[in-house]
């Protein structure tokens, strides 16, 4: 190679690098560059302000059946997603979180009142259709996780006890199909690619099986009956996951390659939270400093999920991180601060709002990974929820 040429890749990657280094530590403490701020914490009028335009965005993109997302929207580098049934799977899981969100801000707007009547009609008549894709993709399990978590609040808030009654029994069928896809290993994953089998046996995704003992649990906390067998499968897979720092390898098999950076502290930074959460939940022994542990590392090392934050395709970033496991990571670390004792939680509580104020979208949304057309409805769902749970 020409020696000119071989100075100007030196200098493209140089300047490359340094680009990324500015926006790692653009903030203080590692906060992505836009959350920067020297100005007061947010006040309470602000908060519902972003509130109100997130609020709004999900009232302006209601799809006519009641629903959210579509597989309307592509990029040319779209994850792996068989027709239909990954769809049917991704908008019950985006409905599942907006309704969670709308019933945790207990809005008395009628407009947002009658969005989320559509929108629970929509998966008391639909939530039956999620299955299992194909014998490798099993998506389903996400939506099986978030419409149990949505019909746990519409139980909650049922007028009558025959409604309440189907919807008990919509909770048990998605408890069961749960136990259907659980994994030989005891946790859950969305991916079969060696043994098509019932229980499937590639590899259980630690992130993914903390999503679904926190769905369970709350099962659990309204009396649905939740078999030991399966709880404890999940609580051992997890337990298999972590290492000694309190970082959470991406799967199972990571064992094999425990300092790759995926599954060290920077790649856990959206996983660890979740994780977590579901063990102490089920009663494992997490402690207070384990969990203000973690939120430190996340806020102040926010940077290395926000490099990913928008990049189209999965894993491309430093520590491999994906941009999906930005408002993820932070809606799981909006619940490890309500596990803290009440008078540790405000610091914590002002990060995360400076976070999702600065980095709300101008049309009221907030997104993290372009995936069809959930992206924007699964991040704005997930920002509510921690807004809701700060305020």
């Amino acid at each position: 190679m020409p020696f000119a040429l071989r100075l100007l890749l030196v200098l493209i990657t140089g300047v490359g690098l340094a680009g990324c280094a500015a926006k790692s530590a653009g903030a203080p403490g590692g906060m992505p560059a836009a959350a920067r701020s020297d100005t007061a914490a947010p006040s309470a009028k602000d908060i519902d302000l972003s509130i109100r335009r997130g609020v709004d965005f999900l009232l302006e993109n209601q799809n006519p059946n009641g629903s959210w997302g579509s597989p309307t929207r592509t990029t040319g580098m779209d994850v792996l997603a068989p027709m239909p049934g990954s769809h049917h799977s991704f908008q019950m899981a985006c409905t599942s979180l907006v309704v969670m969100a709308l019933h945790e801000l207990r809005s008395d707007r009628p407009e947002v009142i009658a969005a989320a009547q559509r929108a629970e009609k929509y998966i008391v008549d639909n939530v039956s259709r999620v299955k299992r894709i194909s014998p490798e993709v099993i998506y389903n399990v996400w939506a099986h996780a978030y419409a149990i978590r949505a019909l746990v609040r519409m139980h909650d808030r049922a007028g009558d006890e025959s409604r309440r009654r189907r919807i008990r029994l919509l909770i048990k069928s998605q408890v069961d199909l749960l136990n259907h896809f659980q994994m030989v290993q005891g946790g859950w994953g969305y991916y079969e690619f060696d043994y098509p089998t019932r229980h499937p046996g590639w590899s259980a995704m630690s992130f993914t099986t903390g999503t679904v003992l926190i769905a369970l649990r709350e099962a659990h906390e309204i009396g649905m009956e939740i078999p030991g067998r399966i709880i404890e499968g999940g609580l051992r897979n997890l337990r298999h996951c972590r290492l000694p720092d309190g970082a959470f390898v991406y799967r199972d098999t990571g064992w094999w390659r425990p300092r790759h950076p995926i599954n060290r502290h920077t790649g856990s930074l959206g996983r660890s939270q979740v994780c977590h959460l579901a063990m102490r939940l089920w009663d494992e022994p997490i402690e207070d400093a384990m969990l203000r542990r973690w939120l430190d590392l996340l806020f102040n090392r926010l940077g290395w999920m926000d490099m990913a934050r928008k990049k189209p395709i999965p894993h491309e970033s430093f520590a491999a991180n994906s941009g999906y496991f930005f408002y993820y990571g932070l809606f799981y670390a909006s619940g490890c601060i309500e596990q803290l004792p009440a008078d540790q939680r405000a610091p914590y509580r002002e990060k995360l709002v400076a976070v999702l104020l600065a980095l709300q979208e101008k049309d009221g949304s907030w997104w993290d990974y372009p995936l069809y057309n959930y992206h924007q409805t699964y991040g704005t769902a997930y920002a509510l929820l921690c807004l809701a749970a700060a305020r």
